[in-house]
This record gives C-alpha cells, structure tokens and sequence, in this order.
C-alpha cells in the first residue's frame, strides 16, 4: 500500500466513526486489489479529500451509485468474501454524511476508485496536535 499526504489535513467529526470509514475503504480495496492500493490525503478546493484506489477490476459505471445500497454486493465482492453482509459502503456513506462530507465511486483507468470528501477543520481554531 501506498500513502501519499501533501501537507496536514484536518477534520471535525468523531474518530470512530471516521476511522470505520477509511478501515472500511481500506478492507475493501485490499479485498479487491490484484496487488496494489493507493491512498492519498490532501485539501482540494477548501475540503479535505481522501482517495483509496486499488488496481483490481473495478467497479462498472452503471454499478458504482448501487454499491452503496444496504445488502449490495457485487458478483466480484461475493467472489472474493462470500462471508460478507453488503453493508459496509452503505453505512460508511451514512458516517460520511452526518459529517457533512461526500462518498463516492469515481472514474478510475485501472481498478476502483472511492473519494470521500470533508468539511476541514474550521481555520479559526487551532488544530489538534498529533499522537505520538
């Protein structure tokens, strides 16, 4: 796997919840990657943007709003991890929006491509330090 972090990004909202989400993109890109997974966290046009791509087969136009439908799962998915409830993407994208931010599957050349979006932290506070 591969990380690539510009410059600090920082966000409001609940850790667990958040950490669930990007655990939950991160399972699922290693779950379907043939043998890699990039991560890249930046700002972009005043949010705070984290993309999971893996190099596996990717997810089909007419698919990629559906997969994240409660009990969704893809012919790939049920391949991959038949044990697997179809759930995940479904409540990640319900984390994402009590936090007023976005998920979505977007075009990739090669594999899938999930960018979830942020509101920043709020530029009059001053941001948490890092745990050590």
């Amino acid at each position: 796997m591969r990380v690539e972090q510009a410059t600090a990004v920082w966000v409001m909202g609940s850790r667990i919840q958040l950490i669930r989400v990007l655990d939950n993109l991160l399972d699922n890109a290693h779950r379907h990657a043939e043998s890699a997974v990039e991560v890249t966290v930046e700002p972009v046009d005043g949010q705070a943007v984290v993309t999971v791509t893996d190099d596996g087969a990717g997810i089909a136009s007419r698919d990629r709003e559906r997969v994240f439908e409660r009990f969704t799962r893809l012919a790939d998915g049920r391949r991959r991890d038949p044990g697997g409830s179809g759930l995940g993407l479904a409540i990640s994208r319900d984390i994402t929006h009590a936090h007023h931010g976005t998920l979505k599957a977007e075009d990739s050349p090669h594999g899938a491509r999930f960018v979830l979006r942020l509101p920043p932290l709020d530029t009059g506070r001053s941001a948490p330090k890092p745990a050590v």
